[in-house]
């Protein structure tokens, strides 16, 4: 074998050796893999998670986490609670059984109305002294539209700590600045939304009329 021979055998395994220890490059790296497997996101142009996603997301919770709902309970309850004593009051003046069943609510005319297992002449006295009584009716008036209002957010509270499911209509009633989330500015608010959003979202729809239930379950 010539000197030329073996110097050519020699550079040929040198060149299949180093071929071997080079890394493959159709193979992708583990970390990769690792990153997709676990579903975090992993740059800012990662289609299932944006930034803007996490953002809003964050930011939603963050509101309604500082939804002083207990507070806007209280405003609520003093006005239930005079409706409430005041037809207990009349069931007591007109000997009926304080545990009688009783629905008020306001007609489209804007008097009031009361329903009832009693006798029609009594029901008759109590709706008249209902309607002449200014302070129960602006009450009655006031809980028309605080109520369900309550009712939703309370709703979407407990379903979002029950389940972790967020409510886009609660989410667009709050404002960034808790300055303006008033129980009156998210009434308003409420109040606007529902005339657009459906039943399902809100829970009621326009043709419902409220009726204040007394003695009943809800």
């Amino acid at each position: 074998m010539s000197l030329l021979t073996s110097l050519l055998q020699a550079s040929t395994r040198f060149q299949q050796a180093m071929d071997n220890r080079a890394p493959r490059t159709d193979v992708p790296a583990r970390k990769s893999n690792e990153g997709a497997a676990t579903g975090e996101p992993q740059s800012s142009t990662d289609d299932r998670f944006t930034p803007s996603q996490w953002q809003e997301r964050n930011s939603a919770s963050q509101k309604t986490r500082q939804l002083p709902l207990t507070q806007y309970k209280q405003t609520v309850a003093q006005d239930l609670s005079y409706v409430r004593e005041t037809l207990r009051h009349k069931l007591a003046e007109y000997n009926v059984h304080p545990a009688t069943a009783l629905s008020v609510s306001k007609t489209e005319q804007g008097s009031i109305q009361l329903d009832g297992k009693i006798p029609d002449q009594v029901r008759e006295r109590i709706q008249q002294d209902l309607n002449n009584n200014r302070g129960f009716g602006e009450a009655l008036s006031r809980l028309s539209v605080t109520e369900p209002t309550l009712h939703f957010m309370d709703n979407a509270l407990k379903l979002n700590q029950a389940y972790g499911v967020n409510n886009s209509l609660l989410d667009s009633l709050l404002s960034e600045n808790q300055q303006f989330n008033g129980l009156q500015d998210v009434i308003h608010r409420y109040d606007s939304l529902r005339r657009t959003a459906t039943p399902a979202e809100t829970g009621i729809t326009a043709q419902q009329r409220y009726a204040f239930s007394l003695n009943t379950r809800a």
